[in-house]
């Protein structure tokens, strides 16, 4: 299946840690090339998304966010060090009754740092889950990228119809252009009243005969068309074999309009740069 470069996808992961939402996108480029948006606690998760990137993908500049939302209400219960406590309150005490029995404040021996503690969020639970989302949001994005690959594939095979039609147009006339051009030599020799033997005059048309021929440039339009099928039916990354099948075709449709001495034949040529133009532009985004 063709795939395009071109393409967006978005997942949701929720769980009683909170929310995240993973957006992968991407445009064409020449190789691959990731860049990731996390937040910092998750900057971890960057190798293993890279490599997964690298496994499915061949071309395209892809970018991955990673949007995070704890949940409040999830985090641990309160715990406090009784030992640390302890300690605290009796040299407290102490101080009371050095100080005149002032009183000591609860409150205060709980902020003391390492009484009160909040039991962790288990953060390797919460990774397992973004990574399940991943991939989900990762097939969701290579299902994009494949149903535009579709309509990119839809839109050459179309062209590639328009290539054929102008060529066999092309094929159709030249005997007749062929004709047209043997009946317009006899007549300029003849108003200029010179003559030429018929062994001449078969030479001469020979040799324009050979100049006009445009069969072998033909023949390879349709090779191509043939060639550029068996590539698309073949799928997967083929976005560089088919770039170099345009420049095979524009060096055919070039030939040919060099050699064209009529303006039909000239306006078929005109059209088959259109449609090999057309077609480049958009295996610009096939992977």
């Amino acid at each position: 299946m063709i795939h395009s470069m071109t393409a967006f996808a978005r997942h949701e992961v929720k769980g009683e840690w909170g929310s995240a939402t993973w957006e992968i996108r991407s445009v064409n480029q020449r190789f691959l090339e990731t860049y990731f948006r996390l937040p910092e606690q998750f900057r971890g998760l960057e190798p293993m998304l890279r490599e997964r990137f690298r496994k499915q993908l061949s071309r395209g500049k892809v970018e991955c966010h990673l949007r995070f939302s704890a949940n409040p209400a999830a985090k641990g219960k309160l715990a406090i060090n009784q030992d640390l406590a302890m300690q605290l309150l009796e040299h407290a005490n102490w101080l009371n009754e050095q100080t005149l029995n002032s009183q000591v404040n609860p409150f205060e021996i709980m902020r003391w740092p390492g009484v009160m503690e909040a039991e962790e969020t288990d953060m390797d639970a919460v990774r397992a889950d973004l990574m399940k989302g991943f991939e989900q949001g990762l097939t969701d994005f290579i299902a994009a990228r494949a149903s535009e690959g579709q309509s990119l594939k839809a839109m050459i095979e179309q062209r590639l119809t328009g290539i054929e039609t102008e060529a066999d147009k092309v094929k159709q006339q030249m005997p007749a252009v062929i004709e047209w051009q043997r009946t317009r030599i006899t007549e300029k020799f003849a108003e200029a009243k010179i003559e030429l033997d018929s062994t001449r005059l078969e030479q001469e048309l020979v040799l324009l005969a050979q100049k006009m021929d445009v069969d072998e440039e033909i023949d390879r339009l349709f090779s191509h068309v043939k060639e550029t099928r068996n590539i698309l039916k073949k799928g997967g990354a083929q976005g560089r074999r088919l770039d170099f099948m345009m420049q095979e075709f524009n060096r055919e449709a070039n030939t040919l309009g060099s050699k064209s001495i009529n303006a039909d034949i000239t306006a078929s040529a005109v059209e088959l740069k259109v449609l090999i133009e057309q077609m480049r532009e958009q295996i610009q985004n096939i992977e």
